[in-house]
């Protein structure tokens, strides 16, 4: 019998292709393997226009995570989707499994795709991995737009968020093995219910759910003791884009987190949303999000000029 959602593949392929990107495997080092959606045009050469560089979260590939967003912003930025190691193409034999990582893994295959600078946007795990990246390659990171997401899973928020949402661990949430269990997954991912036939839902889990063993160890690699948490001094500016009524990630921790992160962050709400906010009402997120993309745009030639001014006042 046909997979419904592998079926439907070629033709989310395609789409990305007429929006201009295209498939890119990026040997990162022996043995450790990266799979991009990267501008058709640039490949291997140095991207013409400002880099977005799109994370996706742990329940879907990079592809399947943004699908609408892919269209709505190759107009006017160079856009790279990647595979973090263990979804979709990308793959290591490396033991390692936590956020800095990832995060080390795909800055090397974007340096190597020929990006020097970017704005990450980051989604739920992607966040993370997007947090990691701008403390530590803030020459790379010039902002960050991050979606449901929080600095670090300490243990703390662990137990918390697992309790208060019916879940006794990470793997029962984000590694669900029946239809019951991606059922409940998305009971508290999105804002509203959404039905589908049980046949798509045992096809989503033959097709998103690969490398279980590895993704397991992603999530006990993820959580980190309360005693080891610090507030990195980002240099970046943060913009904290979040689903009003996310029940994973309580839009109250963005505000908490936008305090603690200070002036340089700043926190905006979807109504109507839940987690999976940028899939819930693309539109929405869409006009949110190449607004705060245009503004930081504007920002760096601002201060290109001013800088430029300065110096010529100097000579």
């Amino acid at each position: 019998m046909v997979n419904l959602v592998a079926a439907q593949k070629p033709l989310l392929n395609l789409l990305m292709k007429m929006a201009g990107v295209k498939t890119h495997t990026v040997e990162i080092e022996p043995g450790t393997v990266m799979n991009f959606w990267v501008p058709a045009e640039v490949t291997l050469k140095k991207p013409t226009k400002p880099v977005v560089v799109l994370v996706h979260g742990f329940a879907g590939e990079g592809i399947v995570t943004w699908q609408f967003q892919v269209g709505a912003l190759t107009k006017n930025y160079s856009v790279y989707v990647p595979d973090l190691l263990f979804f979709g193409g990308s793959v290591s034999d490396s033991a390692d499994r936590s956020p800095r990582f990832q995060a080390e893994t795909l800055v090397k295959g974007l340096r190597k795709l020929g990006v020097e600078r970017c704005t990450v946007v980051g989604f739920s795990y992607g966040g993370m991995v997007a947090f990691k990246m701008a403390e530590l390659y803030p020459e790379m990171v010039r902002a960050m737009v991050v979606s449901g997401s929080i600095l670090a899973m300490t243990d703390s928020i662990s137990v918390e968020t697992l309790g208060r949402i019916g879940f006794k661990s990470s793997s029962e949430l984000l590694l669900p093995t029946s239809v019951k269990g991606l059922k409940a997954l998305l009971s508290v991912a999105a804002h509203k219910k959404l039905w589908f036939p049980d046949r798509l839902h045992k096809d989503f889990l033959e097709v998103m759910f690969g490398n279980r063993k590895e993704r397991g160890e992603l999530l006990e690699g993820l959580v980190i003791s309360n005693k080891d948490t610090t507030i990195p001094n980002f240099r970046q500016k943060i913009h904290l884009l979040w689903g009003e009524n996310d029940q994973i990630f309580q839009l109250e921790l963005a505000h908490n987190m936008k305090e603690q992160l200070g002036e340089k962050a700043t926190v905006e709400s979807i109504s109507k949303a839940g987690h999976l906010v940028h899939l819930e009402r693309p539109c929405a997120y869409n006009k949110c999000l190449n607004k705060i993309l245009a503004s930081l745009h504007q920002d760096d030639a601002d201060n290109n000029s001013s800088s430029s001014s300065e110096t010529k006042t100097t000579q």
